[in-house]
């Protein structure tokens, strides 16, 4: 039997890089945020693109296809807090500020 191969996601012809165009549609499929909103993160960071060219790139790069479905058992990050960061707030909360 022949394994049936799945076609690899084309960037050609994008303006951006591979890799901001996959983050700008995760962010889109992992998180409830708008197209707008998105666009004002990337223009945060010096970016300037168009929430139509966001919504046109989730049209064509479903998050099935790349590959960013939450995976079942996935824990996700986990932030910890740091000693350092635990000792500078216990010296605020002990100089009264």
């Amino acid at each position: 039997m022949t394994a049936i191969s799945t076609p690899s996601m084309s960037y050609k012809r994008h303006r951006f890089p591979r890799d901001l165009i996959a983050h700008a549609v995760w962010l889109y499929f992992r998180f409830p945020l708008s197209f707008r909103l998105i666009e004002e993160m990337l223009l945060e960071r010096g970016i300037i693109v168009s929430y139509e060219t966001i919504r046109r790139w989730s049209r064509k790069h479903p998050p099935s296809a790349a590959g960013m479905i939450r995976r079942p058992g996935y824990a996700g990050l986990s932030w910890q807090r740091s000693s350092a960061t635990a000792e500078a707030q216990r010296a605020l909360r002990s100089d009264g500020l």
